[in-house]
């Protein structure tokens, strides 16, 4: 297998390079395609753009060599879990997911899939899923790991091993560690997640996501669930993703490096409480991280005072943006409570992006002394 960034630029370039022919494909922009008279077969061409089109299918293939599987793209990233929700839960099974994981999932499954009779069941990150799995007996397990907003770490080998012993489908919302960090498929999990908004596409500046399945017919299910619900990524979106995708192991490797740095530093800095980052070797999630994860993110997390102390951190910073997004180029903090997660007042997310390492240290820890 060749390395990540080699894959990261070339994933997906299956073109014959013809002479005169573009290094760089653009987008297709059209919503219908030449069909051709009417008795003419028009099995396995483009017919209309909510099926499919050119430009997912080149952004499929790159992230799906990443991820290890068949990739299909969607609108966003809650497109693609709303996806694998309504498509593995059901009314006889029920899903289980994680209790501090993103709370926009959880609140699909509580306001849209319960009141269809769906049974959803909960477990926290850190906790004890073999024994969630065996109470429910769930048809789909969702996890997130590291989870968001806390950076806890669950053991996918082992929860996809009890999730099958009951004939559970297992998907992984790998938006925080990226494929390259992580490859859920190759743990045992049946389907990966996430939101590339964040780091695939990595500049901020759109809205897509992906579900990539070990099992084609499970990839076929996804697909048909994508055509049929029409929660369609733009070709432009997806060619910008693929765009973007051309340096996610360079960003990665930056944000990692400035994430380290800055949980070093945090710790020393006075107010400043409960630093977490997986890869720190002492961090509660590191041993079981590290056995799982291939590589580090930029994401860690830190705890202020209360939310007067996180108002005037991000006054005085000069590097550090309020936004709720992460995985970009700009570094971002958000302090999560404010969107309902059962967590401090004063705990902040903050996604490093690819600032120099010391500006961005004495950025944030000027603004956190003064």
């Amino acid at each position: 297998m060749s390395g990540d960034g080699t894959r990261c630029v070339h994933g997906g370039d299956g073109r014959d390079h013809e002479v005169g022919a573009p290094v760089h494909h653009g987008p297709v922009l059209t919503s219908a395609f030449h069909l051709g008279l009417p008795e003419q077969a028009v099995s396995g061409a483009d017919i209309y753009a909510r099926a499919d089109n050119p430009t997912w299918r080149e952004y499929e293939a790159a992230v799906g060599g990443l991820d290890g599987g068949a990739c299909t793209v969607f609108g966003s990233g809650m497109a693609a879990i709303a996806a694998v929700l309504r498509a593995f839960g059901s009314r006889e099974r029920g899903v289980l997911l994680p209790a501090d994981g993103y709370y926009v999932a959880r609140a699909l499954a509580d306001e849209e899939l319960a009141p269809l009779g769906v049974p959803v069941g909960y477990c926290s990150t850190a906790g004890d899923w073999i024994a969630a799995i065996a109470e429910h007996r769930p048809g789909l397990v969702l996890l997130e790991t590291p989870s968001n907003p806390g950076l806890e770490v669950c053991d996918v080998a082992a929860v996809a091993a009890a999730a099958h012993g009951i004939g559970a489908v297992v998907a992984v919302d790998n938006t925080t560690a990226t494929p390259l960090g992580q490859r859920p498929l190759d743990l045992g999990a049946d389907l990966v997640v996430a939101s590339d908004t964040k780091a695939l596409a990595g500049h901020g500046d759109l809205l897509i996501g992906h579900v990539t399945a070990a099992d084609p017919l499970h990839a076929e299910r996804v697909r048909g669930f994508r055509t049929r619900g029409g929660a369609i990524a733009g070709p432009m979106e997806t060619w910008l993703a693929l765009r973007g995708l051309g340096t996610l192991d360079l960003r990665l490797a930056r944000q990692a490096e400035n994430a380290r740095a800055l949980a070093l530093a945090l710790r020393e800095t006075p107010g400043v409480h409960d630093v977490r980052w997986p890869g720190l070797a002492d961090d509660p999630s590191h041993p079981l991280a590290s056995r799982q994860m291939r590589r580090w993110n930029g994401v860690l997390r830190f705890t202020l005072r209360d939310v007067p102390a996180v108002s005037e951190f991000l006054r005085r910073s000069t590097l550090v943006d309020s936004a709720t997004s992460f995985g970009g180029l700009r570094t971002a903090a958000d302090r999560r409570a404010r969107w309902g997660d059962a967590v401090p007042g004063g705990l902040v997310r903050l996604s490093c992006g690819v600032e120099d390492t010391d500006d961005l240290v004495a950025d944030v820890t000027g603004a956190l002394g003064a």
